[in-house]
């Protein structure tokens, strides 16, 4: 062989390098082209960062008075002036369908990050220590999801005047019990495995066996079921809200108009009713669409 076939052979790259390259691919791209292949997963997720736009940036490009009202402007249609019409006390409908949406995804995202964060750790630590400390916890877990999460709502809401920030601790305070289950669950099968016992075996103090190796291995448990947090948070922010116990006005959010526009639902003014009942849907549907297309993509094996 001559070595201008040596440089040749040099110069191609090898067949293993070849079969590498694919493997080079991220966990992450992966998972985004699995997501991906779930319509309405994608469906979900655009509908989710059109809220977002609309409730956030919207109120920076479409500037309404949502704090006087003006009674002369009271119910009017749809126009070049109020395109969704104007409530009964003159509020531009848009505009405060734009200032709702800032409350009700604030907190239906902020109590689903407070749920998870305590019943991951909650869930976490009943399954890897077990026996007594497993039963009595898991029996809080059971307690706490005997009890409706609206009617302990409705009664805080009675004793103290709501907020967001308030509703935040609260409803995810209540919420916290079926991740706890979820990740338990998940828990349980994990402290038995090698991994496990080789850190045990090194000495690792419990509390960093949970926090390295239980909590990061349920991430996935916990990214699905904080999708699913979010839209039972919205749907129960807008009953709460719906029911006239919401964070007191100027302030709105979508139950809060919805209950509102009930009130002249024979009078015709369906520009009152059926934005905010539409965004509460979407909103919701969206959380669960994503939740699951996650759930799907990160079972899958393929």
């Amino acid at each position: 062989m001559d070595s201008e076939d040596v440089t040749l052979l040099k110069d191609r790259p090898s067949a293993s390098a070849e079969v590498r390259a694919p493997k080079e691919i991220s966990g992450i791209r992966r998972g985004l082209r699995k997501f991906a292949r779930r319509r309405s997963a994608v469906v979900g997720a655009i509908i989710v960062l059109f809220l977002l736009l609309f409730s956030f940036v919207g109120p920076l490009v479409y500037r309404t008075n949502q704090v006087t009202t003006v009674l002369a402007n009271a119910n009017q249609p749809p126009s070049a002036a109020h395109l969704l019409g104007t409530s009964d006390v003159g509020y531009d409908i848009l505009g405060r369908l734009m200032a709702g949406g800032q409350s009700a995804l604030e907190v239906g995202i902020g109590a689903a990050v407070v749920a998870i964060i305590i019943g991951t750790w909650w869930g976490a630590l009943a399954g890897y220590f077990g026996g007594w400390v497993d039963a009595t916890m898991m029996r809080i877990a059971d307690s706490v999801l005997a009890i409706p999460a609206l009617l302990l709502v409705l009664l805080l809401g009675t004793i103290i005047q709501p907020s967001v920030v308030l509703l935040v601790i609260e409803i995810g305070a209540i919420s916290w019990a079926v991740p706890a289950r979820l990740v338990r669950g998940e828990t349980l099968s994990l402290r038995v495995r090698e991994f496990v016992e080789a850190a045990k075996g090194a000495g690792a103090s419990g509390r960093w066996i949970v926090f390295r190796h239980m909590i990061p291995n349920v991430i996935g448990v916990v990214i699905v079921q904080t999708t699913l947090s979010i839209a039972n948070s919205i749907a129960l922010f807008a009953v709460i809200s719906y029911l006239g116990l919401g964070p007191p006005a100027p302030a709105t959010n979508w139950g809060a108009m919805l209950s509102n526009g009930l009130n002249y639902v024979y009078d015709g003014y369906w520009w009152e009713i059926y934005p905010a009942g539409i965004a509460i849907v979407l909103a919701v549907v969206a959380f669960n669409f994503i939740g699951e297309g996650l759930r799907d993509t990160l079972e899958s094996r393929d």
